[in-house]
């Protein structure tokens, strides 16, 4: 029993996969210059300096008590703990002076990455009655855990000006017109959401595996793109209070959003001349490429769906556009089988923007449904909450059960940031509602 816990527990695939992980957000860091890492890109978020030692902090938080092991710095263990909920109601107030030196981090950064590989490489590991352990679930949670901190950490760069990050290649433009829009009728079936726990890891919140009859429904072809909502956008439906829940146009109004968080507004050479709207890339400004899927808020999306006189999917419709068939039998992928690759989709950090929602025609799924994983998350009507049989991690038991608040709605798919480890079906995502920053999109459906 001993020699089968210590071979899961050493598993090299697992180890270099924390590596890897590792290794990419070490490369975010480097985009930052010195004086950045005090900055606050979005006003909800923490400055950069916490995510600097949020990461290794989680890993030691998660993993010394299994391995037993006393922290050193117990101090900075809870001061780089907890990340900030978006949209909460409440600002943070804190000033640079309240932080440590960058220096004092990457010390502590040190110490706690030698302190964790030493352990799991000798006795400790081997000698430790914890089950997560032993079966991997640990080393998965810090994996994932740090690979949705490298998206996290991809849109709040974003949003620092470029002068605040360190000189790369500018944008292309993509003059490509957005694709004609089309809609694919969705024959009622089945829909299995979430996973079995005999299968591989997952989240609390992926389980339990239960099927969801789902009636006949059309859904469009592609996510709306930038074009599309610009129809909407110049429709007036930033003015109109009709297309809005009442709380989104109270929201709306409070912080006078007249377009999605990623344009910028366009400004006329002269009353005659035509508006054209920018777009905010990773590294500079472009015209606003037309056939990029929009991103926007919850409340944005929703409010375009009723505008469109139609709906966000729900997550069981959304499931069935993108992993059912016409045989009955459900994918592990829209596309089939097939583990993710570059021609699939925009995931994996292939690009640090957007492409265009016809690019990856070998994605689409078996309904000819295209840019279902990767290129941005795709808001649905679910609000998130646990599935039949959940249970919380013993370990983190507020990972999920947190957000099972009614304010939070389920996001399925991936951006361009996505590792494609959590391109897997059952994975779900989740944000609040009134949140712009994020790489998030939509499609509608009629039912």
């Amino acid at each position: 029993m001993a020699m089968s816990r210590a071979v899961a527990q050493l598993d090299p695939d697992l180890l270099a996969r924390m590596e890897e992980a590792r290794a990419r957000t070490d490369a975010l860091f480097k985009l930052l210059p010195l004086n950045s890492f005090y900055d606050r890109p979005i006003p909800e978020r923490h400055r950069l300096i916490f995510y600097l030692g949020h990461l290794e902090a989680f890993d030691g938080n998660l993993l010394r008590p299994v391995l037993g092991l006393e922290s050193p710095e117990p101090a900075l263990d809870r001061l780089f703990a907890f990340g900030i909920d978006p949209v909460d109601g409440k600002l943070p107030t804190d000033t640079p002076a309240d932080w440590p030196s960058i220096g004092q981090v990457e010390k502590y950064n040190r110490g706690v990455r030698e302190t964790l590989d030493e352990a799991l490489a000798g006795r400790r590991a081997i000698d430790s009655p914890s089950s997560e352990l032993a079966d991997g679930t640990l080393l998965h949670v810090a994996i994932e855990h740090r690979l949705m901190h490298a998206e996290t950490l991809a849109y709040l760069f974003h949003n620092l000006p470029v002068s605040r990050k360190q000189p790369q290649a500018s944008p292309k433009s993509d003059p490509r017109p957005a694709p004609k829009p089309g809609r694919v009728t969705i024959p009622a079936g089945i829909a299995t959401l979430g996973r079995s726990r005999n299968e591989a890891f997952g989240w609390d919140n992926e389980f339990e595996a239960h099927l969801v009859e789902v009636p006949t429904f059309s859904i469009d072809a592609f996510p709306v793109s930038n074009g599309e909502y610009l129809k909407f956008v110049e429709a007036g439906g930033y003015q109109e209070a009709r297309y809005w829940s009442p709380e989104s146009w109270e929201w709306k109004s409070s912080v006078e959003l007249a377009h999605p968080h990623f344009w910028v507004r366009p400004s006329a050479a002269s009353p005659e001349a035509p508006c054209q709207w920018n777009y905010r890339a990773m590294f500079g400004t472009i015209p606003l490429p037309l056939s990029w899927p929009v991103y926007v808020s919850h409340g944005e999306a929703s409010a375009y769906a009723r505008w469109a006189g139609r709906q966000l999917p729900s997550e069981a419709q959304w499931h069935r556009a993108a992993y059912g068939s016409l045989n009955g039998r459900e994918r592990t992928y829209p596309w089939g089988d097939a583990p993710p690759d570059p021609t699939r989709g925009n995931f994996d950090f292939q690009s640090w923007d957007a492409a265009a929602v016809d690019a990856h025609p070998t994605g689409a799924s078996a309904f000819g449904v295209f840019d279902l994983l990767g290129n941005g998350w795709e808001w649905t009507s679910t609000p998130f909450a646990p599935f039949p049989g959940f249970r919380a991690f013993s370990f983190y038991p507020g990972y999920s059960a947190n957000f099972f608040d009614g304010k939070h709605f389920v996001m399925k798919g991936g951006s361009p940031q996505t590792d494609r480890c959590m391109l897997r079906r059952a994975f779900r995502n989740w944000f609040q509602p009134h949140y712009t920053y994020t790489y998030a999109t939509f499609r509608c459906v009629e039912e």
